[in-house]
């Protein structure tokens, strides 16, 4: 006779600071006060309940961004998840910001591949074995290269190079504890959904991972994936919902016996309210209304951002006002930086902020008309719409791009009207998180821009161009549908 043990694995990923509910349709939808309740009506229900985050806690909303961090940790430390682990916006604050927020949590961060390249010294504990009702369950939390940008310009940190040698180091520690009784192995990843599955399928069997609870992509499921018998499980972004697996523990073959997973909507009709946390989030919204709630513009109308992979209504206005204020031939915002799905038609500066956080530098670079055709055909590739988290950007005005999905090819390309010339040069401007990734982004390494011009930093400030923009542009308006179609 089999012994079972009754598990249950709650999980959020990509929460990005969205800590404030939202009214919609009359009921309160997602926010932290909301989730909190949640996950103690199930603790209290279920004793044998963890909590799991897959990355991305920080950065998205203006409450984490003028508290670096803090605010979100201190948020979190209320709601006590059992295990975390990092994303690459955890990052974004700095490393050594990072280990300073790491000593604030009241829980357990793991990451098995950020080292100190002079030793290889572990910066945060690679794994962490939780036991619950005797179960020890083994979780180690796994983040590659390709979505670590932010520590390529510190010398002092390194990460696995691939998702091959993510692989290696999970089979490492797996092998490293066979001779411990563990029930159950979950991998926290934070690499997307398509290389959740990629890694699964690299794992050697004997290993025993069970689950892998990820993120990165924001990828909403109607079921688990299961590649080389391991789970796979995403629940999307946000607090608007979170992941529930009910599993029953096999604790005599260690492994899962039968399961069920489903995504819980977190609203006011689901989820009981914890007022303690919404008193400590009211002091941190408190000092940034009080800063930030002032009137900058007003828009025609409410302008949308519905989907990264397309042209948005907002995503024009924006790149407008940097191309204007600049004086580039083009500029090509990250659909990715845009963190609302609207804005307007009142448009607040805490509006502005916690649609645009990623503020930083801008670049200029010079490219010829054969690049930015490549630049842009490599955005417009195949993984793109096969659901790979890859980088999509707004045209400015000017820039007219009808694309052939099928043919893989342009139907047409023009710049003010006229058809665009292989030896046509062209003034871009790029944000510095972008500008640092270009070969990643646009296929096209930095050696062969540079060639054309030295490239030069023409603003230390995208949030302060846009501020000031929009202050002096009241009645912007910008119907989608006229700078990249595809067909």
């Amino acid at each position: 006779m089999k012994h079972l043990k009754k598990l249950v694995l709650l999980h959020s990923n990509d929460m990005h600071g969205d800590f404030l509910a939202e009214q919609v349709d009359d009921k309160l939808v997602g926010g932290v006060s909301l989730l909190s309740g949640y996950v103690s009506k199930v603790r209290q229900e279920e004793p044998n309940t963890l909590y799991c985050i897959a990355g991305d806690m920080f950065r998205g909303s203006i409450i984490d961004q003028e508290f670096q961090g803090f605010s979100t940790i201190e948020l979190m430390n209320m709601i006590s998840p059992d295990i975390v682990t990092l994303g690459n916006h955890e990052t974004d604050y700095g490393v050594a910001h990072l280990l300073f927020l790491e000593k604030c949590a009241k829980f357990p961060i793991v990451n098995a591949n950020l080292y100190i390249s002079t030793n290889h010294a572990h910066l945060f504990r690679p794994y962490k074995i939780l036991e619950v009702d005797g179960m020890k369950i083994l979780f180690i939390g796994i983040l590659t290269e390709e979505v670590m940008a932010q520590t390529k310009n510190d010398g002092m940190v390194g990460t696995f190079v691939s998702v091959e040698d993510a692989a290696k180091e999970v089979e490492r520690i797996c092998n490293a504890h066979n001779a411990v009784d563990i029930d159950l192995t979950v991998l926290l990843t934070h690499i997307g959904f398509e290389e959740d599955k990629k890694l699964a399928g690299m794992l050697d069997p004997a290993c025993g991972v069970d689950v892998i609870i990820g993120g990165h992509s924001h990828t909403f499921i109607d079921e688990p994936a299961k590649v080389n018998n391991i789970l796979i499980v995403q629940a999307g972004t946000g607090t608007d919902q979170i992941g529930r697996f009910d599993i029953m523990v096999d604790t005599d073959n260690n492994c899962v016996d039968s399961w069920k997973w489903q995504a819980i909507p977190i609203n006011a009709e689901t989820c009981p309210y914890d007022h303690d946390l919404e008193k400590l989030l009211n002091v941190y919204k408190g000092k940034t209304d009080e800063k930030y709630s002032r009137v900058i513009t007003r828009f025609k109308r409410r302008l949308t951002h519905p989907a990264r992979t397309q042209e948005t209504e907002l995503g024009g206005v924006l790149a407008d006002a940097l191309r204007e204020s600049l004086g580039v031939d083009i500029f090509l915002l990250a659909s990715g930086n845009i963190r609302s799905d609207w804005m307007g038609p009142i448009v607040m500066l805490s509006d502005l902020m916690a649609a645009y956080p990623y503020d930083g530098c801008v670049h200029m670079v010079k490219v010829t008309g054969a690049q930015l055709k490549r630049m842009l055909l490599y955005m417009l590739r195949d993984e793109v719409w096969q659901g790979v988290h890859s980088e999509f950007y707004q045209f400015s005005e000017g820039l007219h791009v009808v694309y052939d999905r099928a043919g893989h090819s342009f139907r047409e390309f023009a710049f003010e009207g006229a058809e665009v010339s292989d030896e046509h040069i062209f003034t871009l401007g790029l944000e510095d998180y972008h500008f640092g990734i270009m070969e990643e982004a646009f296929g096209i390494t930095p050696e062969e821009v540079s060639a054309n011009m030295k490239p030069r930093v023409i603003a230390s400030s995208c949030l302060q161009i846009l501020e000031e923009y929009l202050s002096e542009h009241p009645q912007l308006d910008h119907q989608a549908g006229g700078r990249l179609t595809v067909l």
